[in-house]
């Protein structure tokens, strides 16, 4: 009988350790930055996974913790930093269209900007439709989502839209960091998931 516990035991450690290694892929064939290859961390989910929680930490220094199933449609934008100019582009064009998909879409911006620098540009910038959080603290996003990039520590730039029922139903990675996401799709698969025609 301890033999058997013990082999069992071995089973389950040796499980973990393959998942984890999973976990930990490293890839160098999904996103450039000036035609250069970065390497991602991770796993990315895909349209149909169910999106994994994360948390973050808000402009006023609080925790921020995404639950996928909240019954909201959401637009989860990540950029590298909202400092740059791409970045600034992408976040203001989702500010400035979030009127237009109504109550039940809600837009969150990630990066690894510290907060109050994200809290400065929303200020500069007058952006108020939508939120942003810092995965500077925990990289629970990074994590959770497999786009840490190796080389700088920042997220690589990606759009995902989840359901009402909490599973991803768009997923974009922008090939090039240094180019806009293509936002029709993502504002389309946005009205499509929150039930518009």
């Amino acid at each position: 009988m301890g033999h058997l516990i013990r082999i069992t035991m071995v089973t389950l450690l040796l499980a973990t350790a393959a998942s984890a290694a999973q976990d930990a892929v490293e890839r160098t064939d999904l996103v450039t930055k000036g035609g250069k290859p970065v390497t991602l961390v991770g796993r990315q989910p895909a349209v149909g996974d169910p999106a994994p929680t994360f948390t973050a930490v808000a402009n006023d220094m609080s925790t921020f913790t995404f639950d996928p199933t909240s019954g909201k449609v959401w637009i989860i934008s990540v950029v590298p930093s909202v400092d740059t100019p791409v970045c600034s582009l992408q976040t203001n064009h989702f500010n400035d269209t979030a009127g237009a998909l109504g109550g039940d879409v809600a837009i969150l911006t990630v990066s690894m900007d510290l907060p109050f620098a994200q809290k400065r540009w929303c200020g500069a910038e007058g952006v108020k439709n939508l939120q942003t959080v810092s995965d500077y603290r925990d990289r629970s996003f990074a994590d959770a989502y497999g786009l840490r990039i190796k080389e700088s520590g920042l997220l690589a730039r990606s759009v995902f839209v989840v359901g009402r029922d909490g599973k991803i139903t768009y997923v974009q990675l922008v090939p090039e960091l240094t180019q806009e996401p293509q936002y029709e799709p993502v504002l389309a698969a946005a009205r499509t998931a929150a039930g518009a025609k």
